[in-house]
């Protein structure tokens, strides 16, 4: 099952995706998916990224891999939803996406066992976990500054329930102006999913919703203001943003 998290003419809605371009509500109504605004399919309490989990992106950023999992919290204020618009800050040098298999987690859990991690998935959605490198080196760590600014997280379309077989054998690509820049496989995982829970559980507890990003392979490359932004996982469906000019602020202006 294919669910989403919508709005319509303002109001919101919840419901699943029925057939290839339509969506149902909650109260039975069908909208066809280019009439809705998408929003990030769950809400969680906490999103835990990886770092490094691909050998072939540790060898394109000419960096070490972790002796443990390179963990780092993304904040909340990142996430947006399926054709959001991500803001490219004033200033910077060197900004990138990352297509990402991103675990939902259905339910409270602590010490999980890696034979027992399957049992507290709910399911999977895509992630553009995307990055600013000018803020990754030196004392910019944990990188907060290079992956926490405001829509540095879309998320979607949807949350895809008990149709992924195997979440080690997804491709994942990514376009960038319709030009193929990135293609890998989720079974290239250097610490696979099971793992990944069992060493996050085993010093912090995991909520329903909350959400694991599991890493990028090679391919990233710099995006631009009015790039557009396509990033495809098998059986997750299609994850769209496009890149715009962050707007000039006033001093002492307030959101």
């Amino acid at each position: 099952m294919k669910l989403a998290r919508f709005l319509v003419n303002g109001s919101y809605h919840e419901g699943s995706l029925i057939a290839p371009d339509v969506l149902c509500d909650e109260a039975g109504r069908e909208y066809s998916t280019d009439a809705v605004s998408f929003l990030p399919p769950v809400e969680p309490r906490t999103m835990i990224g990886l770092a490094l989990n691909y050998k072939d992106h540790a060898q394109e950023l000419s960096v070490a891999l972790p002796a443990e999992p390179a963990l780092f919290f993304k904040p909340l204020n990142t996430l947006v939803g399926h054709r959001g618009q991500v803001i490219y800050p004033q200033g910077i040098q060197y900004m990138h996406y990352e297509n990402e298999l991103a675990v939902v987690i259905g339910r409270r859990c602590r010490n999980v066992a890696e034979a027992e991690a399957f049992e507290v998935i709910r399911g999977y959605t895509i992630a553009n976990e995307l990055t600013i490198r000018d803020f990754v080196q030196n004392f910019y760590r944990p990188p907060v500054k290079a992956k926490g600014w405001d829509t540095f997280c879309p998320l979607g379309p949807y949350l895809v329930e008990g149709e992924i077989e195997d979440p080690h054998k997804l491709e994942l690509r990514t376009y960038i102006n319709g030009e193929l820049r990135q293609c890998g496989n989720t079974q290239d995982m250097l610490r696979p999913i099971p793992a990944l829970i069992a060493y996050i559980t085993s010093f912090m507890t995991l909520e329903a919703n909350d959400i694991i990003l599991t890493g990028t392979p090679k391919g990233v490359s710099h995006i631009y203001p009015g790039d557009q932004m396509r990033l495809e996982i098998d059986g997750l469906g299609v994850l769209e943003n496009t890149v715009v000019a962050e707007a000039a602020t006033t001093s002492g202006e307030h959101i």
